[in-house]
């Protein structure tokens, strides 16, 4: 997949084209590639995805903007993964918010992604102050138009909204539903106070790129990244029993029956079942012993859904 950062000086290949935020990559977002390679291959065109970064609500209303369920990094490996051939990072800022409907319509879409093709969701609004909506982008003759109706699963409309408040409340189970996977963070290990370790239960601290992750708490979680998958409990949290809290959210994994250095290693945490929220504990000695009884809950989880 061939990734451009904004709009491609030269126009690219007559293409297939999508439009959306595509955040998390949910069922509905699948549904929607599946149709736009299709279409593409039956039309001989070159399948095309544009995606915002950052998100527009992080531009125009950042104190309520959603939190994020991937990061660019992900979304990216998520779209290639799709089988899509461009992926176009539009940059949105005031600049490109300004955009008339009919300059996005005309100008970017038309002949600056050279589209013979366009597929958006039903509820699409592109353009500024989001005039433009599928019947104006039905109105000229350079590119064909189709339009997705909302993807349901067993009667509940999908949506990265849906998602969200599956991790929220803790709902592991019902969020991998709707994903079509658990859902997972990906990120470099670095550096870390190395307290786990002096507490016998050394962690691996994962970089997060977002201050606001969709979740927080203690979960079952498996480790991707190392020569096997491994199994193991995450804390996401602030850490309210250290220095009384971090500033910012922190994700470290415990991962079982493992204990190398593997600093700067890349890897996937897929988050399985919650255990329970963050607490406040009056001393480490507390706070050790309830880390011990996670480990016992989180092996037990283990050993009752996933078989060896």
């Amino acid at each position: 997949m061939h990734v451009f950062r904004g709009t491609p000086h030269q126009p690219l290949p007559q293409s297939a084209l999508t439009i959306g935020n595509f955040d998390g990559l949910h069922l509905g977002h699948q549904s929607m590639l599946a149709r736009l390679n299709s279409a593409a291959k039956e039309r001989g065109l070159a399948s095309v995805v544009m995606t915002f970064e950052p998100h527009p609500r992080e531009v125009f209303t950042p104190a309520t903007a959603p939190a994020r369920l991937t990061s660019l990094r992900e979304k990216i490996e998520l779209l290639s993964l799709a089988g899509v051939d461009y992926l176009i990072v539009q940059r949105f800022n005031a600049k490109f918010a300004s955009f008339s409907a009919e300059h996005f319509r005309d100008h970017i879409i038309s002949q600056q992604i050279n589209a013979k093709y366009v597929l958006v969701g039903d509820d699409f609004r592109f353009g500024a102050k989001r005039a433009g909506d599928f019947e104006l982008l039905k109105q000229q003759n350079q590119f064909d138009c189709d339009s997705l109706i909302t993807h349901e699963f067993q009667g509940e409309r999908v949506s990265s909204t849906a998602v969200r408040l599956a991790l929220q409340n803790g709902e592991m189970a019902h969020a991998a539903r709707l994903l079509g996977h658990p859902y997972s963070i990906s990120g470099r290990v670095v550096g870390g106070e190395q307290l786990g370790r002096k507490f016998g239960f050394p962690t691996a601290n994962i970089q997060l790129k977002h201050n606001r992750p969709p979740l927080l708490g203690i979960f079952v979680v498996e480790i991707h990244g190392l020569e096997r998958t491994y199994q193991g409990v995450a804390s996401l949290g602030f850490r309210p029993t250290i220095h009384g809290g971090d500033l910012t959210p922190k994700l470290e994994v415990h991962i079982f029956d493992f204990d190398r250095v593997i600093y700067r290693q890349h890897l996937r945490i897929d988050f399985l079942a919650k255990l329970r929220d963050e607490e406040k504990y009056p001393d480490f000695d507390t706070l050790i012993a309830q880390i011990g009884v996670d480990c016992e809950q989180a092996r037990a989880w283990f050993a009752a859904n996933k078989p060896n």
